[in-house]
């Protein structure tokens, strides 16, 4: 395990619900813990070794609300009672998003496709295990928010679906 897999294993953890993961061996030791108190430096985990902190991402600011909205013509009003929810397929891992099992193979699904729960949308490769990600619901796939090789967060969403009533 080098230290690339140590640092994701430490987000997976920081992400979940879990409070304690332990990985065991012959050579190789390792507890993740969270909220346990004492503070404990890098330099003490990985002696001899070059430590450089990750980098908080920017925090965009949201934009102003508008203000007062043009009134509603009776056909938008229409559509407006009437709204489209679709239902957000989310990431449950941090990882690599791929479309199909291998680069020259076709992509597991497409905009429009028709989908099911069990059915395979992608794979999610974290820590060199490849997580095969399944549909919760029936419908029309309908936008696919990430592109393949892309990295992805813990509860990003993936895929928009509209359910079949």
């Amino acid at each position: 395990m080098d230290l690339k897999d140590i640092r994701l294993l430490i987000k997976m953890v920081d992400d979940s619900n879990v409070d304690e993961v332990r990985i065991e061996r012959e050579d190789f030791k390792i507890t993740v813990r969270k909220n346990r108190g004492a503070l404990v430096s890098p330099q003490q985990i990985f002696p001899g070794q070059a430590f450089i902190p990750p980098v908080a991402a920017p925090v965009p600011t949201p934009a102003p609300a508008p203000a007062a909205a043009a009134p509603v013509s009776a056909p938008a009003a229409e559509a407006a009672s009437k709204p489209t929810t679709y239902h957000e397929i989310k990431s449950p891992i941090v990882g690599t998003y791929y479309k199909s099992p291998a680069p020259d193979a076709e992509a597991y699904c497409k905009p429009g496709d028709m989908v099911k729960p069990g059915d395979v949308l992608c794979i999610i490769e974290a820590m060199k295990l490849m997580n095969e990600i399944e549909s919760d619901v029936s419908g029309k796939l309908v936008k696919i928010m990430v592109e393949n090789g892309q990295p992805v967060e813990y509860g990003q969403v993936l895929f928009l679906v509209e359910p079949v009533k």
